[in-house]
């Protein structure tokens, strides 16, 4: 795709990767992907932020053919999905600067071998002069690696944000246009990647606040003409309360388990509690972790395998461990045939979750009056608890 122009001297660069489907071995892509980079031409000095993935760099390269010169390259985060490109830039522009943190340059030489000469290094706070356009670099460790910065453009009003407010989708919309659909894949994105780090997230939302971001240029998904769409979302994803919202991930082998999910759910509405349920026999990993965003409560429910949870169960509570949703309250729901040591090993794979446990519900086989009333109170609780946030 050829570069496209923001705004008198700016310019959108990158690619636009539509068949993607998997990020890191881990994270699903159902729309696809962008890696957004950007030119800006001061009175003085070029900069060009970030650039693309290292399968992709001929694409850039191809966009800044008639671009004689580029003074810096900043690059705001060394993944290489935004950092792949800083050796071909440096290469071809042999007078260019890569401006980065101290933490940063560290990870580019380890990772690309580029000679620490090629660098400079900026401070948080600190200021660079193009020419009739200001940078103020901020460092921002922790969304979501801890050598990050973020960089604001005063004159335009414009923040180069990297990772931060991103979104993963494939789209021609150079600005955001389907709210609808940018705010789903944003929210994804969000729980996948930045959700862990919520708390710093919200500090850093504060220091952005009295800054007069016109324009988020991400580099990930669209631009965000109109910041508060986006800079709101953060707010309550990263600091806003837990909703009146019941998780249940869950697998079944033989149907009894299912039996105690379907009691259970049915418990639950009647008290008007939302619950969102989540078969791991086939699950999107995205939807599950955007509904822990809002969840106040989780229950995993797994038959028991061997005396232990479900491969799947676990690999359930590994993610919420991994993600750190701001639920408060969580359980274990499940049958067994002869034994079992679920709770425990449930229990033991969510050391990160500050949740108080609700008693357990187990049973053997299908569930009976038995397992079906400490389902009912398991409800009860989970509803007077609800009634609290």
């Amino acid at each position: 795709m050829k570069p496209r122009q923001i705004k008198e001297g700016i310019f959108w660069m990158g690619s636009l990767d539509w068949d993607r489907r998997l990020f890191d071995a881990l994270i699903p892509l159902p729309d696809g992907t962008t890696y957004n980079a950007y030119l800006v031409q001061g009175q003085d000095k070029t900069v060009l932020f970030d650039t693309v993935d290292i399968p992709l760099v001929s694409e850039i390269l191809d966009q800044l053919q008639n671009v004689e010169r580029i003074d810096y390259v900043v690059s705001h985060h060394a993944e290489p999905d935004h950092s792949g490109g800083v050796p071909a830039i440096l290469e071809k522009y042999t007078e260019a600067k890569a401006i980065c943190t101290e933490k940063c340059k560290a990870m580019l030489m380890d990772r690309f071998e580029i000679p620490e000469d090629r660098f400079q290094t900026v401070a948080d706070g600190e200021t660079l002069d193009l020419g009739g356009r200001t940078l103020e670099f901020l460092h921002m460790p922790w969304v979501h690696w801890p050598e990050t910065m973020v960089t604001f453009m005063k004159e335009d009003g414009i923040l180069f944000s990297c990772d931060l407010f991103g979104s993963h989708i494939a789209s021609t919309d150079l600005f955001v246009r389907d709210k609808a659909r940018v705010y789903e894949a944003a929210k994804r994105y969000y729980a996948e990647i930045m959700m862990p780090f919520a708390k710093l997230i919200a500090k850093h939302l504060e220091r952005l606040a009295p800054y007069d971001i016109r324009l988020i240029a991400p580099s990930h998904g669209s631009l965000y003409d109109e910041p508060a769409f986006i800079l709101d979302a953060y707010r309550e994803w990263a600091s806003g309360k837990p909703h009146n919202l019941v998780v249940i991930p869950y697998v079944s082998m033989h149907g009894s388990t299912r039996m105690m999910v379907d009691f259970l759910t049915d418990e639950l509405v009647r008290r008007d509690v939302n619950v969102m349920r989540f078969d791991l026999s086939e699950v999107d990993i995205g939807k599950l972790a955007m509904a822990l965003v809002d969840a106040a409560t989780v229950i995993i429910a797994t038959p028991t395998v061997l005396t232990g949870p479900h491969p799947k169960a676990l690999y359930a509570a590994a993610l919420a461990n991994l993600i750190r949703p701001k639920a408060r309250y969580a359980s274990i729901i499940g049958s067994y045939g002869w034994g079992t040591k679920v709770v425990e090993q449930v229990a033991a794979a969510l050391p990160n979750l500050k949740v108080e446990i609700l008693p357990p519900v187990l049973g053997k086989g299908i569930p009976k009056t038995e397992e079906k009333k400490a389902l009912s109170e398991m409800a009860d609780q989970i509803a007077e608890r609800h009634q609290e946030l």
